[in-house]
């Protein structure tokens, strides 16, 4: 068998193979290392989504948010300056709408902060039609909430008060801010300075906490790393058993019973 692997055909097959088999050591590596972001994002969540909040500026300064950082729960007190800007393309509860974005001018001064108050459907009029939404309360305001880190930008020009994604840097440029913070804060709740709650979007949902199939896939993928080699030894084999039928008779043939009753 060594001597047939030598031959051209055949070590051009096995390189096929090896090929193959760094392809997927690789593959299962990447899906690996996804499995890992989604786990370490758990772990965020379990320190932080139901910690006692901390000050806006402890976690989130103008340097930016640090990925441990992602999710911590937050209170920050100011007044609502601009708003609303509609992200598109947003679920929530497998309905499709809008995240709707303020900005927030913190009572201490310095850059504005981005708050997502929350979510809103797509108008009945369709989506060239931009839903009603609950205004800010006006005055000095509360705000507890997550600090999240921004979304890339997608790239595209959307119509006026409108985003395809939370982009920090085009959501400032939308609500008309000269600067804004590098982080934004998904809201939880609001309090005005008599300990009222004003009225507010729909609520997004808890976070994802689903690990996916990313490690399953990555198991999966290093199993097959040996699927060339075992395809060229089958190869092989096959190969020398058809050319020395002496020394590898083939098997006698099952006769079945419906190949009796035809005789």
């Amino acid at each position: 068998m060594l001597r047939r692997l030598l031959t051209p055909r055949w070590l051009g097959a096995l390189l096929l193979a090896a090929l193959l088999s760094v392809a997927c050591y690789h593959l299962g590596w990447w899906q690996y290392h996804r499995h890992e972001v989604k786990a370490d994002r758990n772990a965020r969540l379990d320190a932080h989504y139901r910690a006692d909040p901390v000050p806006l500026g402890s976690v989130l300064t103008p340097a930016g948010l640090s990925l441990e950082d992602d999710w911590t729960r937050v209170t920050v007190s100011g007044t609502y300056a601009a708003g609303p800007v509609y992200v598109r393309n947003r679920t929530n509860d497998k309905q499709a709408g809008y995240e709707v974005l303020w900005s927030l001018r913190d009572e201490g001064g310095g850059p504005e902060v981005v708050v997502d108050r929350g979510w809103v459907a797509v108008s009945d009029r369709g989506a060239s039609t931009l839903p009603r939404v609950a205004p800010a309360p006006s005055g000095q305001v509360t705000v507890t909430g997550w600090v999240r880190r921004g979304e890339a930008s997608r790239g595209r020009d959307e119509a006026a008060d409108q985003l395809a994604s939370l982009n920090l840097r085009e959501a400032g440029e939308a609500l008309g801010s000269a600067s804004v913070l590098p982080g934004y804060v998904l809201l939880e709740s609001e309090r005005l300075p008599d300990g009222t709650t004003p009225e507010r979007p729909v609520p997004l949902g808890s976070p994802d906490r689903s690990l996916g199939p990313h490690l399953a896939y990555a198991y999966q993928w290093w199993l097959t790393t040996v699927l060339g080699f075992v395809l060229v030894w089958f190869g092989i084999r096959r190969e020398l058993r058809a050319e020395d039928p002496v020394r590898y008779p083939p098997k006698p043939r099952r006769t079945r019973i419906w190949d009796e009753e035809d005789e």
